[in-house]
């Protein structure tokens, strides 16, 4: 659900400049694999499934992460999940994906883009949360 959020986010700001291909897009290039043609047809749009099975997978293993970490650890839950949200943001965005090659460095990157990417991780995070802790209150009521 939190994977569905963040893309959500990025309808009315969208993380990048038209025209430059998106992380996971990337990676998949650098990975080896043909992702132009990872495609399907829905209503009539285009859909890259293998941008979207990286944007889900990403958003389920660190989902599980996050609540492994919130039991362990539960200052992980910091602002509702809020402070993870922006550690993942700086994390992937300001070190990792520029270092491997598959997004701009941050400090060419315009304010709407790190915006939309603070934003998107942010909501992300907490809807992590809110669902985690639904799903204890749900536990502990049983």
């Amino acid at each position: 659900m939190s994977s569905f959020v963040k893309w959500g986010s990025e309808i009315p700001f969208p993380p990048r400049e038209a025209g430059r291909i998106s992380p996971p897009f990337a990676i998949l290039k650098w990975l080896g694999l043909n992702a132009e043609d990872m495609t399907y047809v829905f209503t009539g749009h285009i859909i890259n499934y293998g941008v979207a099975l990286m944007h889900q997978g990403f958003s389920v293993v660190f989902g599980l992460l996050y609540c492994l970490l919130a039991v362990a650890i539960p200052r992980v839950t910091l602002w509702q999940g809020l402070a993870f949200g922006l550690v993942v943001t700086v994390l992937f965005h300001a070190i990792l994906l520029p270092l491997g090659g598959w997004a701009p460095q941050i400090w060419d990157i315009s304010a709407h883009e790190t915006f939309s990417e603070v934003l998107g991780h942010l909501l992300w995070a907490w809807t992590i949360e809110i669902v985690r802790r639904a799903m204890l209150c749900a536990r502990e009521a049983h």
